[in-house]
């Protein structure tokens, strides 16, 4: 964690885009996380790539209502998959939903810059702490930023608390997440041949 700190200033600025549940996490030796499944919906992504595998995503509409809402339609849409994980700092986060630049197969130059065709939403901060399995909303300088990309923790960093919105956790696949292709510090975290969501659907809770 020394040398990821090193790089907090370039980390929180590689989560820009340029241009209430109950839950409970417990963290033990490994890092291992536990999560309670609250009222949903679910977000389920099946990773493709040098990784793959299943990560559900328990989403916090009473926490974030329109960042939810947002989430869904776009992966109801079908606007989510193949999209890559752009940037992926080792002890930070994965970051990914960059549905304009960030197709599998495309040109990924511009990965992390661009957004969908749904208007941005105005923050929705909460007092959720930014741990190991939270999912938070990337956005620019501008706190009513946000648009379809997103993040998910592989690590406690406070230092996000208050300043990005947390739309949900991860209650299934963190060791997916965990072997999610990571990118060099030196690149901010960005991923040569990165892994991708094949696809992302919704389930909501009976």
């Amino acid at each position: 964690m020394s040398d990821t700190r090193a790089f907090v200033s370039a980390i929180v600025a590689g989560l820009a885009v340029t241009g209430l549940s109950v839950y409970l996490y417990v963290q033990g030796t490994t890092g291992a996380v536990a999560a309670e499944d609250g009222p949903g919906p679910n977000l389920v992504i099946e990773v493709g790539g040098a990784t793959s595998g299943t990560i559900v995503i328990d989403l916090l509409p009473d926490v974030a209502p329109r960042h939810v809402a947002q989430i869904t339609e776009l992966a109801r849409t079908g606007a989510y998959d193949d999209v890559v994980f752009h940037r992926v700092i080792d002890g930070f986060m994965a970051q990914t939903g960059d549905v304009e630049h960030g197709k599998f197969g495309g040109d990924l130059e511009l990965a992390g810059t661009g957004k969908s065709g749904l208007p941005n939403i105005p923050a929705e901060f909460s007092d959720l702490p930014f741990q190991r399995g939270i999912v938070g909303m990337a956005r620019s300088s501008s706190p009513d930023s946000a648009n379809s990309q997103f993040f998910i923790m592989f690590a406690l960093a406070d230092h996000l608390n208050g300043q990005y919105t947390v739309v949900g956790h991860v209650i299934e696949g963190m060791d997916v997440v965990d072997t999610i292709k990571k990118g060099g510090f030196d690149q901010n975290g960005a991923v040569t041949d990165p892994d991708r969501m094949v696809s992302v659907t919704v389930e909501e809770q009976q």
